[in-house]
């Protein structure tokens, strides 16, 4: 019997779909074994406990929860507009040949490693972030901006994770911006629509499906971020809303404990913590495609 190229084409391609899909289901039963001691000793209260004290055995992950989807949302919330600006800026407005110039300058942003932006972070945006305390008083009546500024805190965390998911989403825009039908654009400038005019109703609406799915990659890159995050976001598991103070999230928490856990307990509550970041990407991801499909109709 001779078989064909497209079926054994269409079978592979079956069991590499299979392959991931067994990665998963073994990691997320490896993760909740491995937790189950934590949730079994503190039940709910460990999702909803603010306190996380290794030495009396005390484990709570609501502050790293707030922590991770406070930095995560907000830095979502500042690189959106500044990403379709610059998509915008890179297709519509800027000489062709200045183009290629930028275009490549973004992708090398996006190819910093995350220890060097942590680096910077550190050593020039947390000393700036400090001595902007005029600012903040004057802006105190807002409660995100209230207190003393502490160089290491939640505002700048937000500001290297904006920096680093702005390269992102600012190269998918830009993509599906510049695959727009020149037919649309022509026509509506053919009746005396102005440039911003064409921009808001052709050239968003025509992407608003990549737009999503570039907004869904980029908040589960915020989400998962460790490394730069951990170097600037000060480290102290703290529910606040001011963003001048110092405060913790799941990867980075994991990140730095994981090799000082002492006992099984410890280790089961860290192991819990990387249960409930999976968790929440997993629920992002599902209400992205969700969003993406109802899009595509």
């Amino acid at each position: 019997m001779k078989i064909s190229l497209d079926f054994i084409f269409k079978n592979l391609t079956r069991l590499f779909g299979s392959i991931i899909c067994l990665i998963f289901i073994s990691l997320l039963y490896v993760l909740m074994v491995d937790s189950l001691p934590a949730f079994q000793h503190f039940g709910f209260s460990f999702f909803t406990n603010v306190s996380w004290d290794p030495v009396k055995g005390v484990f709570g992950a609501l502050p790293f929860i707030y922590g991770t989807l406070l930095t995560a949302t907000l830095s979502l919330l500042v690189a959106i507009p500044l990403s379709i600006g610059i998509a915008v800026f890179l297709t519509e407005i800027i000489p062709r040949k200045l183009r290629e110039v930028f275009t490549t300058i973004i992708e090398l942003i996006a190819a910093i490693p995350s220890v060097v932006i942590g680096l910077w972070g550190i050593y020039v945006l947390a000393p700036i972030i400090k001595d902007l305390q005029p600012l903040y008083d004057a802006l105190s009546f807002i409660p995100l901006f209230s207190g003393r500024a502490f160089g290491l805190c939640y505002l700048t965390a937000i500001v290297v994770l904006t920096f680093m998911i702005l390269p992102i989403m600012a190269s998918i825009f830009k993509e599906a911006f510049e695959n727009v039908p020149v037919d649309f654009k022509e026509a509506l400038y053919a009746l005396g629509a102005t440039r911003y005019e064409v921009i808001r109703y052709v050239s968003i609406p025509q992407t608003k499906t990549a737009i999503a799915a570039g907004i869904i990659l980029a908040y589960g890159r915020a989400l998962g971020e460790t490394l730069a995050v951990t170097m600037v976001i000060g480290n102290k598991p703290n529910i606040t809303l001011s963003l001048l103070n110092p405060g913790y999230t799941l990867s980075a928490v994991i990140a730095n404990e994981f090799l000082e856990a002492t006992n099984r307990l410890y280790i089961s509550s860290l192991i819990g913590l990387g249960l409930i970041l999976l968790l929440i990407s997993l629920i992002v991801n599902a209400i992205g495609t969700i969003l993406l499909r109802r899009l595509s109709k």
